[in-house]
This record gives C-alpha cells, sequence and structure tokens, in this order.
C-alpha cells in the first residue's frame, strides 16, 4: 500500500542522520497522501541504518496503524494533529537537532538577525510554552500537536514552517517530506547562528523590519524574483 509515498519517506528519513539533524533515534519524518487519508511515518525506536523503505508505517488521521509490521514513531499523534489542521502541510519533521533544542531548552524563539533566516521563515520562529503537568500525564503527544495547532490557528504555517516546543524541541513541516525536511536543516543552520550572533554581541536586535521583508517576498509570493523560471 502506498509503496511510492513509503518510499519517499524512507529517503527522507534517511537525510536527517546525513544532515547531522538526528543522533541514535532521535527524529521522524512523515508525509502524507491526501487523496486517501494516510500518512508513512518512521517506527518507532529503530536504527536509522536498518531501515527500509518497506519499514514505514501506514497511519489513518485517527492514528490507527493501517499496514506496518512496526509500531509508529512515538510523535504520531502530533504528526495527526497538524495534518488535521493545516491542510497546506504535506510533510512533518521532528528532531533533537542540538542548536534548536538548545533554544527549545531556553524557552526562547529565534529572532531574525539576518537574511538567512529571513530567506525562508518570516519573523521570529516562535517557542510555544511547556505543557502543563495535566496536558503530560494525559495525551502527551496529541497534546504537543494541539499546543502547536493553537498557537498557529490564525498564524500563516507557510511563512512560518517551523516551531520550537519549549524544554523539547523543534518541528518543521512543508509541502511533502523532503521540503519539511529542508526545513528543518534551514531551522538548525539559523537557530546555530541566531546562538553564535548573541554569543559576539549580546545585545544585537532583530533585522530591519524592510530587509526582512525584502528578503522573504523575493522567494516567496506572487512577486517573488530569486530562481529560474519554471518551464
Amino acid at each position: 500500500m502506498l509503496e511510492e509515498l513509503k518510499k519517499r519517506v524512507y529517503k527522507a528519513n534517511m537525510e536527517l542522520p546525513r544532515h547531522g539533524l538526528v543522533t541514535f533515534t532521535w527524529g521522524n519524518v512523515s508525509e502524507i497522501d491526501r487523496e486517501t487519508g494516510l500518512f508513512a511515518i518512521k517506527p518507532s525506536g529503530v536504527e536509522y541504518e536498518e531501515l527500509t523503505p518497506d519499514d514505514m508505517v501506514i497511519v489513518d488521521l485517527e492514528g490507527n496503524v493501517v499496514e506496518g509490521h512496526y509500531r509508529p514513531s512515538s510523535d504520531t499523534a502530533t504528526h495527526v494533529e497538524l495534518y488535521k489542521a493545516f491542510p497546506q502541510i504535506g510533510g512533518i519533521v521532528h528532531t533533537h537537532s542540538p542548536w534548536a533544542t538548545s533554544w527549545a531548552q531556553a524557552g526562547l524563539g529565534i529572532p531574525c538577525y539576518g537574511t538567512t533566516h529571513a530567506d525562508y521563515m518570516y519573523g521570529e520562529i516562535p517557542c510555544v510554552r511547556c505543557l502543563t503537568k495535566e496536558e503530560i500525564d494525559g495525551a502527551y503527544e496529541k497534546n504537543t500537536g494541539l499546543l502547536i495547532v493553537d498557537y498557529f490557528k490564525d498564524k500563516d504555517v507557510v511563512a512560518m514552517p517551523a516551531v520550537l516546543c519549549k524544554n523539547h524541541g523543534p518541528f518543521a513541516w512543508g509541502k511533502d517530506a523532503m521540503d519539511a525536511v529542508y526545513h528543518a536543516v534551514v531551522l538548525e543552520e539559523v537557530a546555530k547562528m541566531a546562538a553564535r550572533c548573541r554569543m559576539i554581541n549580546p545585545d544585537v536586535q532583530p533585522a530591519p523590519q524592510s530587509l526582512q521583508d525584502k528578503h522573504y517576498l523575493r522567494k516567496h509570493g506572487p512577486n517573488a524574483y530569486y530562481g529560474q523560471e519554471k518551464k
């Protein structure tokens, strides 16, 4: 079932160790097929070197396993909530990449200090609150998703394709699994640059809004002109 989807999700998951975003099994990627309402996700706790496309687990939007010989990622319920809330999202990545996770553990959003950040993420990358004890003791992974959904309910998840969860780590998303991985890589690089920037100059201020607007909008939106025209 959905063999091509499983292959794509497998390839996207294998990009995480290649880009240094995961240690051991600390990460997962999924992608949804909107026609069927099913998505493929990495199995829980399986070493990357051992994974095959057939190991990807097919799950429905109620979190039920439809196909697979492994349990799906423990973060599956978070992915479910994001897919249900935002039809623009086609792929999701969760990692514990060190620089982005450091900002999350500090409970701080990542200000836009320069054009690298502005090219891909429009404004400060938010850090949502830590879950309450009741939320943690209850449906923890689902509540993580609901918290992210609540924050973005009146915001643009395309213009800001990433979030930090306080005391936890980052999630990123995109139009498909590979696009989500791309944003996770950008997030980690931006987090690293921002941390170093603050070390060099603790009084640094965000880049002027006019510069942020210029760099984001030259790559995104109806008047974008970066890159080549598609033939």
